[in-house]
């Protein structure tokens, strides 16, 4: 596990895939940027590899972070994406085992060890809890927990779920942070999501679709930060 990872509970990510691209994207991280410094509240934005340095050079409190990684070193590779590369572009870590673009159980264990190895956090997907228990053994710094049938459905997991992997990942490793993902397309999904136990949660359609991406991303993050608070004033009543 990389140990300089600076994402703390509780953060939000935003996915924009290959939704958005380029200035259009540039103006809306610009929003979450500072929604993220006005409700104090971390924020992984995980952008096309080409926008990269792009966005890393403008953000204060956004993390940037790789959509996908190869574990190759320096040398051959014509068309893979170098860990030392994405680095150098600005990237502080990079997601992994995406269900568009899954890996083998030994090839998410190569790609951690290089990310360890160049200095770059990893968040990996899992779908199952026996992917999870998996993919916790292998030490990366946080995971989502994201079934894949509910991806871009608008339809949340069930809670019986979201506390599951919570426990499940918890008690391989209480390091990990667990990230709730699929089906986040309001501020109350996310708030129930955060209530009910999860270190995190995301959003990748919910945003890009909305009526204003930048009104939908502010409601999140600011969601994120009651749910949260409640559960603070409640575990100290």
């Amino acid at each position: 596990m990389y140990t300089n990872c600076k994402i703390k509970a509780p953060f939000f990510e935003f996915g924009p895939k290959a939704y958005i691209y380029g200035k259009r994207l540039l103006a809306l991280v610009d929003a979450i940027d500072r929604a993220a410094e006005k409700y104090d509240i971390d924020v992984i934005v995980d952008p096309l590899t080409s926008d990269i340095n792009l966005l890393a050079s403008k953000v204060k409190r956004v993390q940037i972070y790789a959509q996908h990684m190869d574990y190759i070193p320096p040398g051959r590779g014509m068309g893979a994406v170098l860990p030392e590369a994405i680095k150098e572009a600005g990237a502080v870590g990079v997601l992994l085992n995406h269900a568009e673009r899954k890996l083998t159980l030994e090839e998410i264990e190569k790609t951690i060890r290089r990310a360890d190895e160049v200095g770059l956090a990893t968040i990996v997907c899992a779908d199952t809890m026996e992917e999870m228990k998996a993919i916790a053994q292998l030490g990366p710094n946080q995971i989502v927990a994201e079934p894949t049938e509910l991806i871009g459905t608008g339809k949340p997991s069930s809670m019986d779920y979201v506390l599951e992997s919570i426990a499940v990942v918890k008690a391989i490793n209480p390091d990990i942070l667990v990230l709730q993902g699929a089906g986040i397309s309001n501020g109350t999904d996310v708030y129930n999501v955060i209530r009910a136990g999860a270190e995190a949660t995301g959003s990748s359609s919910g945003i890009v679709k909305a009526p204003s991406p930048e009104a939908m991303a502010e409601e999140m993050i600011a969601a994120v930060r009651r749910a949260w608070d409640e559960r603070a004033a409640e575990a100290r009543a």
